[in-house]
């Protein structure tokens, strides 16, 4: 048996069909993200349609729903497996995403009396409970997967995904609306935006029916003790309340869900209100217009590539610097966040290229640090056997962090946008006070010495 502190040794066979199993799971992971953030690309196309505080509260509807399901989710697919909540998630989303694009069609060519705020944050909320099953899923497939000991590595892959995810959001949900515009002036057809990722996440479906394992076993196999907090449980059956127990009394595991409830308030305080910031900053000033147009153009771009680099770098310092720890990273990144945020308060209003900058740079931070503890801390101080439920229980709380921000600056953005950046200081200072409370924390199985 592999103990906690040795790195296994995979055969090529092996590696290969780890492989095989990650890239389409973690490619219809980062599709989600393009069935889930099109919805801020869709409120800068739909203009007045969509105002800065309907945005908002659609998009709070949304992440409060998707903070919540995991109480329903994160069991469940402990109970059911990674695969099979994929494949809901990912239909579900599916299914939502074309009932958004026949709400934004009826609208703007059927003329229908809709509310598109009542109608946006219902069949969002929907959207995102379905969602809610692809972080559990990619976690919960990866954990049986992964060593404890590789999963610095695993966290940097994590982290690319999420930006692959936010490239295809903004970018790819970007050049739809422009090629639409370009097309049909007089009438985009900007219900493509919905449409589009609906069609590639069915297509993503069908080769995870084919190629998605949860475990080694069932590729063919020998299962292996991974070294985490289910370590020594192996023969162990499912017990929720047990599992529960354990996730609730782990020190560590609530105090990084509190640092990701503070991720994502930071997280998707830049991510979003960014292209929100630039677009109106096209309108505002015709001199920098074009400065504006390339972020808002290639802002998903920066996020991919910011979040890969982050994501690749969190994952090297744990594994090489810290012994696999993970709260040293997460501190050191959100330290050099802390300094991007008061950079912004600056430089709100000076060039496109200065603030820019320092948005990427919270970019590389952020996702380096979600990253770190939502896609690596989570298998490790959950286990395998509890590792949605753990991830449900933190990505939970970076989502109940998404709907405080989207709150707050859909009205503190139509008041006035120089308090934006202010409203993020306080959060980025408390990430940095809760991750020196568990900057020696390693996960120790049941089976370990103690």
């Amino acid at each position: 048996m592999t103990s906690v502190s040795d790195r296994p040794v995979h055969s090529a066979a092996f590696r290969r069909r780890r492989l095989f199993n990650w890239l389409p799971l973690g490619l219809t992971y980062a599709f989600l993200y393009m069935a889930r953030y099109n919805l801020t690309v869709s409120k800068n196309a739909l203009g007045d349609l969509m105002p800065k505080e309907a945005f908002g509260i659609i998009f709070a509807a949304g992440t409060i729903t998707y903070a919540f399901s995991f109480l329903i989710n994160g069991p469940l697919t402990d109970r059911i497996g990674g695969k099979r909540a994929m494949l809901i998630g990912a239909i579900g989303s599916a299914l939502m995403n074309i009932l958004l694009g026949i709400v934004v069609y009826g609208i703007l060519v059927e003329h229908w009396a809709l509310n598109l705020t009542l109608s946006f944050a219902v069949i969002y909320s929907l959207n995102m409970y379905f969602q809610s099953y692809g972080a559990v899923a990619i976690v919960k497939v990866n954990a049986a997967w992964f060593h404890v000991r590789e999963r610095g590595i695993f966290g940097g892959i994590f982290g690319i995904l999420i930006s692959l995810g936010l490239y295809f959001a903004f970018d790819w949900s970007q050049a739809v609306v422009n090629f639409t515009e370009t097309m049909n002036p007089a009438s985009p057809q900007y219900w493509l935006v919905f449409f589009i990722p609906a069609a590639i996440l069915l297509f993503w479906v069908l080769l995870d029916m084919l190629f998605l394992r949860d475990t080694p076993g069932q590729a063919g196999f020998a299962d292996f003790d991974t070294g985490d907090a289910s370590s020594g449980e192996e023969n162990t059956p499912f017990n929720l309340k047990e599992i529960l127990i354990r996730i609730f009394t782990n020190r560590v595991l609530i105090i990084v869900g509190l640092i990701e409830f503070c991720t994502g308030v930071l997280r998707n305080g830049v991510m979003h209100w960014f292209p929100i910031f630039a677009k109106e900053q096209i309108a505002a000033d015709p001199v920098t217009s074009e400065a504006w147009r390339f972020w808002l153009n290639n802002w998903g771009l920066m996020l991919m590539l910011a979040g890969a680099s982050g994501g690749m770098l969190a994952g090297w310092m744990s594994d090489h610097l810290f012994g696999s720890r993970r709260a040293p990273v997460a501190g050191i990144l959100y330290s050099v966040l802390l300094l991007a945020v008061i950079g912004m308060t600056m430089t709100l209003y000076s060039t496109p290229l200065l603030l820019g900058i320092l948005v990427s740079i919270v970019s590389v931070t952020v996702i380096g640090t979600h990253g770190m503890l939502s896609g690596t801390a989570t298998m490790d101080f959950g286990g395998r056997k509890a590792a949605a439920t753990a991830v449900g229980l933190i990505d939970g709380l970076v989502y109940l962090g998404t709907g405080v921000q989207s709150l707050a600056l859909g009205y503190i953005t139509s008041w006035n946008w120089s308090y934006w950046p202010v409203f993020l200081i306080p959060f980025a200072i408390a990430g940095i006070a809760m991750t020196r409370m568990i900057w020696h924390a390693i996960p120790k199985g049941r089976g370990a010495a103690h």
